[in-house]
Parts: structure tokens; sequence; C-alpha cells
């Protein structure tokens, strides 16, 4: 049984149709499968985990070691260090990431970055999708949105083929992947993979 969001929750809405991404454009048919880049997404885990350690520590000597600990040197120091790793993190998470929640690379060389909002008691998910050349040169850089309600059900049930169909029908690489795939598989272009693979080599059901 699918798994059901709440229908009112714009987070949970957003979440899920992020979350959609990776398995969709990890999947497509070579060659324009793409191959996630964590780069940001560990600098950021870093920058956060750092800060969380930091903290540890300083209430370890807090509680542990006395007040008299918690004025020495190194917990000034670390203190210090606490608050400029978490102004890092709050720059790195709006200003460099600003949203991605997809970035790929594709064997050739192309790159994407996806990334994604949703205003708060908003029905729409919007996208700035931007796609460069093995070079650098940007090929697309475009805007779009979609209400939810274009791929998830009255009752919050995810419904990924409505999904990958306007996101192929938005970015451009996606349209081509999707025709040759259905071009491929016969007329099932929404499935990718091994499950397109599947679906096209099951022998036709002939009419009595």
């Amino acid at each position: 049984m699918a798994s059901k969001v709440p229908v009112y929750s714009t987070s949970d809405l957003k979440s899920t149709s992020d979350d959609a991404l990776l398995p969709y454009l990890s999947t497509l048919p070579a060659p324009y499968a793409f191959a996630a880049d964590y780069s940001k997404s560990n600098i950021r885990f870093v920058l956060g985990y750092s800060a969380v350690a930091i903290a540890a520590f300083t209430f370890y000597a807090d509680r542990n070691l006395g007040w008299e600990a918690t004025t020495s040197p190194w917990i000034i120091i670390s203190v210090g260090t606490y608050f400029v790793l978490n102004s890092l993190l709050t720059v790195w998470i709006w200003a460099v990431e600003a949203g991605e929640v997809f970035a790929g690379k594709r064997k050739t060389g192309e790159t994407i970055s996806i990334s994604s909002s949703a205003k708060k008691f908003s029905s729409q998910y919007k996208l700035h999708i931007l796609y460069k050349s093995a070079s650098g040169q940007v090929i697309q850089d475009k805007r779009c949105e979609a209400p939810f309600t274009t791929w998830f059900s009255a009752d919050g049930v995810f419904h990924p083929m409505p999904f990958r169909h306007w996101l192929a029908g938005e970015i451009d690489v996606l349209r081509l992947a999707a025709k040759e795939n259905e071009a491929k598989t016969g007329g099932v272009s929404g499935l990718v993979g091994k499950q397109a693979e599947a679906e096209s080599s099951k022998p036709s059901k002939k009419k009595r």
C-alpha cells in the first residue's frame, strides 16, 4: 500500500516530491542517466556535525569538569569556533545550496542542478533547473511550477508517473530521454531502467 502524506502540509508534499527526483534522474536510459553529486551536502554535513561535536564537548566540560574548566582558553576557542561554524553553515545553506535538492552529472559531462521551493500553505511546487554542458556553458536555465495535485491524489498518495511526465515536459534533456525510451520500449516511456526493459519484454496479449 502506497504511503500517504498530509495533503495540507506543504513541507511534506515538497519533501516527498524532492525525494522522487533522485530515483528518476539516476535511472534514466543511457546515456541520459545522472550520477548524483553529493559534494555540497557533504560539506553541509561536515559543518553541521563539527558544530555539534564542539557543542557536545563544551557541554561535557561544563557538566563534568566544573565552571573553572569552561573559562579555559580551549573552551573559549571552542565556543568561538562553534559560532563561526554555525554562521558558515547558515551561509552555505542559504547562499550556496540555495534550495538545491538534486545535483548530478552525466557520463558525457553535462551537469544538472535542480532547486525547489514552495511557500507555506501554497499548492504550487516550484523548480529552478540549471543544465550545463561539459564545458560549463548553460544549455537550459528555466523556472517552472505546477500544483502538487498534479501528482498527489486527494488522499495524499504520491503518483510518480504524472510527476515524471511533468518533469519531462519542462526539462529538455528529460524530454529527449523520454522520447528515446519510448522508441526503445514501445510506448512505456514513463518507465525507466530495468522496469521499462521488463515491461517492453512482456509478450503482448492476443485478442481472442
